[in-house]
């Protein structure tokens, strides 16, 4: 009887990872079969999944219908990389404050921190935009790097900081007796220790930042050159037609350097996200 239960309790976790997955996946394969098809054969009435005139063509041709969709993707990634490399520059120093240090109002702070991270960048848009023009960053890259590392330094403390309690202070204590400052404890102590979670933290940031590029894109920059590929998808709109098989074309080539990110990372994202899960 406990074979059997166990049996069905294996069916039942892989009929919910199959869920899961396809409720995830099946957008893609949407997507990909989109970019495969004519765009005459979009138009027709029922709707038809499959087609018998697939073809790559959308996937050569969208580079001609907008010619700076290269700079487009190129933004993206700059972007999303200046976002996670200055997020990260604020944020593991702060985690290792909340985690180490006490102080007046850390828990207040903290409660803050996560308070700012509960609006989204719609409601703030306007406040924004009105800091971004005094500052004078409308119109280049700054004005969608520096709104994106507000909103990401606060996920950001809260994931490092759970990360690094997990660490042993006695190593940092036999740091201290040794004579180390606290700069050089964590330096050579702790962020060698750290960097599977600081690759977790620095990978959500990096996709959230890549994220969430539209919105501001299109708020507070309007020079051609320095969109970002979210924004830039809106050149395959025309006042006539909307060429789908060449968005979604162009649309799956920008996840590629997320992809490739998860791939090379991938020993390390599973080290940081399963470290601390076996008590010793």
């Amino acid at each position: 009887m406990m074979d059997r239960y166990k049996l069905w309790q294996i069916i039942g976790i892989y009929l919910g990872i199959f869920a899961f997955l396809s409720f995830m996946l099946l957008p893609f394969v949407e997507m990909f079969v989109t970019s495969l098809r004519p765009l005459e054969h979009l138009r027709t009435t029922p709707y038809r999944f499959w087609s018998d005139k697939m073809s790559f063509d959308a996937y050569s041709t969208m580079w001609e219908s907008v010619p700076l969709l290269g700079r487009y993707i190129v933004n993206s990634v700059f972007i999303a990389s200046a976002v996670t490399a200055f997020t990260m520059v604020l944020v593991i120093p702060a985690s290792y404050a909340y985690a180490r240090l006490q102080f007046p109002f850390k828990t207040a702070s903290l409660a803050g921190i996560l308070a700012v991270n509960m609006f989204t960048g719609a409601v703030l848009l306007i406040p924004l935009y009105k800091v971004l023009k005094t500052l004078g960053l409308l119109n280049t890259y700054w004005a969608m790097i520096v709104p994106g590392i507000a909103f990401l330094i606060p996920t950001g403390i809260w994931l490092l900081k759970s990360y690094l309690e997990k660490i042993p202070v006695e190593l940092e204590e036999a740091a201290f007796v040794d004579g180390a400052s606290r700069i050089y404890i964590l330096r050579r102590v702790v962020i060698p220790l750290a960097v599977p979670g600081i690759i977790v933290v620095g990978t959500a940031t990096f996709i959230g930042a890549y994220a969430q590029q539209f919105l501001f894109a299109i708020t507070f920059n309007q020079t051609r050159e320095l969109q970002p590929l979210p924004a830039g998808l809106q050149e395959f709109v025309g006042r006539q037609v909307v060429t789908w098989n060449e968005m979604m074309a162009a649309s799956l080539t920008g996840v590629v350097p997320v992809i490739l990110i998860f791939f090379f990372l991938q020993k390390y994202l599973v080290a940081g996200l399963t470290a601390g899960a076996v008590k010793e």
